[in-house]
């Protein structure tokens, strides 16, 4: 009972601290868009909608990696994979990869757009790349048992 106290104390500081980095990237995103050299829009309630699609990212960004963790979680609490389904984890990392890749691969050849292009896309390629990442942790698992 101590070990998995412990376990859980931290998975919760660990999760903090990835809840905080979300929230200092998404400060550092509204601060540099506020000092970036776009044109500015003549109605500005575009930029209110533009400002909650990020805020609407990094909220999907945060959920979307916190999916992974209860498995994780219940995997070593349990020390075993069993029962768990490793097609949906596939399949997950094969959607996550090529969304990613998309991303990545849409980037505007200009050194200036390109910055801008990353952090407009950041809580998506953060969701995309991250589970990614839990995910094949996962298979490494699902393969060692």
């Amino acid at each position: 009972v101590i070990q998995d106290s412990k376990s859980l104390r931290s998975f919760c500081i660990t999760w903090t601290v990835v809840c905080m980095a979300l929230g200092i990237v998404l400060l550092s995103q509204l601060l540099l868009r506020n000092q970036s050299t776009e044109i500015k829009r003549r109605n500005n309630s575009l930029d209110m909608i533009e400002m909650s699609g990020f805020i609407c990212g990094y909220v999907s960004c945060v959920f979307y990696l916190g999916s992974r963790f209860p498995q994780l979680y219940k995997n070593f609490q349990r020390r075993s994979t069993e029962g768990t389904s490793y097609l949906l984890f596939a399949l997950a990392m094969m959607g996550n990869c090529t969304y990613g890749l998309s991303l990545v691969l849409k980037m505007p050849p200009t050194k200036s757009f390109r910055t801008l292009y990353f952090l407009h896309h950041l809580p998506w390629l953060i969701g995309s790349f991250g589970v990614l990442f839990l995910d094949i942790f996962v298979s490494f698992l699902c393969y060692s048992q």
